[in-house]
């Protein structure tokens, strides 16, 4: 078996890897029998040289390997027929801009492992960037009120160098005494965020003092579960099964947190059906409090109001006005700033690179090496080596012959 560690092709620039060179080395300790190269790029944050210098081996061509590691989608043209790969594909939901892509894999019969889809028992993914998505979406968020306050400046994270370059920054600013920050979210993401929160200073208070007292001392922030932000309609106490059930039965109570806090960074997992957690008529309140929002998960025109389109690592702020419900400058009077940057770790793609190449040797290379017992490849595997689509993805059937036409379209 021969592995190869793919370039990322994105454009803009993806600097992350799949492994690094340390982790390759530990691969290569662990599966003497299986061969590991990595292809050149002069994109990567982690240099060939750095590769080089493990004795790991630096290649042009991989299209000998047998299967092919990235981490976001890969280009139609760099797809090797006849071989089995790992992204991120985002197509499972159907996403119309990657319907070519998902046609292009059938046509080419490149069998598609999707990284979101890998699952353990429980239903849960095994691997992700989400811990890195929170620290980074954090950080910026705290970035953007000094931008729109002009009280303080921080680096851009993607120019820090790691992740203790970026907390080094910003334990040396001293954020406005009684700032309140609200957060929601316990997955990976929200729990992201708090550590970042947590190792610059702001310091974690009660859920309901948050909402009736003002503190001094600097910042605070209040973190949210599902049931701080969420209420049954008929006045019933708060059940977790019961809204993962049937979530129309519930109806958000985030905008007494809203009244309250100054920044919201939102970390939360947003399933198709939940209540809208502030809506437009929301941020038209006038007792609203917030003035930025930190809109890590991005789900744009869903569930937070203000986030109307996703912004870019080069430009990750925008305004948006309440009243007149449209874009403005991100800091115009009685807007709200906005931070929905929807890559966030590639912003620190060292770090980011290397939890998720612990993930990687944990969770997914021995399943490939070693045999997948437990059935959790064969659960992310959206398409086989001979052009189909596997059965658990069939119902992407249609979507996949739309991309089909719209190839054909741009030959």
């Amino acid at each position: 078996m021969k592995i190869g560690l793919l370039r990322e092709g994105k454009v803009p620039p993806d600097e992350r890897v799949a492994l690094t060179p340390e982790q390759c080395l530990e691969f290569r300790n662990r599966w003497p029998d299986v061969e590991l190269v990595v292809q050149t790029s002069d994109v990567r944050r982690i240099k060939d040289s750095e590769y080089i210098e493990y004795g790991i081996d630096v290649v042009h061509d991989v299209s000998d390997c047998d299967i092919l590691i990235g981490v976001k989608e890969v280009n139609i043209d760099d797809l090797v027929p006849g071989k089995t790969f790992l992204f991120f594909s985002h197509t499972y939901k159907q996403q119309p801009y990657n319907a070519q892509l998902l046609a292009a894999m059938l046509e080419k019969k490149v069998s598609l492992i999707d990284y979101e889809m890998l699952k353990g028992a429980d239903g849960r993914r095994i691997i992700g960037f989400g811990r890195w998505a929170g620290i980074v979406g954090a950080y910026n968020g705290l970035r953007a009120w000094g931008l729109r306050e002009k009280c303080f400046e921080l680096p851009r994270a993607i120019e820090c160098t790691d992740l203790a370059e970026m907390i080094e920054a910003a334990s040396a600013v001293a954020f406005p005494d009684g700032m309140k920050i609200a957060l929601t979210g316990f997955g990976r993401v929200g729990k992201g965020a708090a550590e970042l929160l947590d190792a610059v200073g702001v310091s974690q208070v009660d859920k309901v003092k948050f909402l009736s007292e003002e503190f001094e001392g600097g910042a605070v922030y209040a973190h949210l579960g599902l049931s701080d932000y969420n209420e049954r309609k008929d006045g019933e106490d708060f059940d977790r099964e019961d809204f993962k059930q049937d979530p129309s039965s519930f109806r958000s109570s985030f905008l007494k947190y809203a009244k309250a806090a100054d920044m919201f960074i939102a970390g939360h997992y947003y399933a198709e059906g939940s209540p809208y957690i502030i809506t437009r008529d929301d941020f038209k309140d006038h007792e609203l409090r917030i003035k930025v929002v930190a809109d890590v998960s991005c789900d744009i025109d869903g569930p937070i109001a203000c986030t109307i389109r996703p912004s870019t690592v080069a430009d990750p702020l925008y305004g948006y006005n309440p009243q007149k419900e449209e874009q403005c400058a991100f800091d115009a009077p009685g807007s709200i700033t906005v931070m929905a940057v929807d890559n966030l770790p590639c912003e620190l793609p060292r770090d980011a690179s290397n939890g998720f190449g612990i993930e990687m040797m944990k969770h997914v290379i021995p399943l490939l090496i070693e045999g997948d017992k437990d059935g959790i490849l064969k659960g992310a595997r959206e398409t086989d080596l001979n052009g189909n689509l596997t059965e658990k993805y069939s119902y992407l059937k249609e979507y996949a012959e739309g991309g089909a036409t719209e190839l054909q379209t741009h030959k």
